[in-house]
């Protein structure tokens, strides 16, 4: 399901490789509606990383959701799932040149204005990141595309 009020983007999913490129494509799609076109590479690479988490560690499934809300001069890109366990940032210094893995919070810390997790009650846990608009308050097209 995905709604779209002028502020706000909601996609449901299983977060499975070809669901993450779909989610990709809708967050930039949004993005360029919303003329936020210089976000669109980091919104992309943080939501990827996010739902990538998901699909690696999530447990007991890999149903998720991901929200776009934009609020005055920030967007915040947030993906909800049902663990509860929250994530752990690896230590740059001990990851081995050449791995595959353990970067990805690394890179939505240093890419974002600010990032975190949260316990979602008992339904699992919220981890989301934020960036700011270039030029201040945002006007929204109330007209959905």
């Amino acid at each position: 399901m995905i709604s779209h009020p002028s502020r706000h983007c909601t996609v449901e999913l299983q977060a499975l490789p070809s669901r993450i490129g779909q989610v990709r494509r809708i967050v930039s799609a949004h993005l360029r509606y919303w003329h936020l076109d210089p976000l669109i590479d980091r919104a992309a690479l943080g939501v990827t990383e996010l739902l990538t988490n998901v699909h690696q560690h999530a447990q007991p499934d890999k149903l998720c959701t991901v929200e776009l809300e934009l609020l005055l001069d920030r967007l915040t890109v947030s993906v909800r799932d049902h663990d509860p366990r929250l994530p752990v940032v690896e230590d740059m210094g001990e990851i081995a040149p050449l791995a595959t893995e353990g970067r990805g919070l690394a890179m939505v810390a240093a890419m974002s204005e600010s990032w975190g997790a949260r316990p979602d009650g008992e339904r699992g846990k919220v981890v989301w990141f934020t960036l700011p608009t270039a030029g201040g308050p945002v006007t929204v097209p109330t007209r959905v595309p």
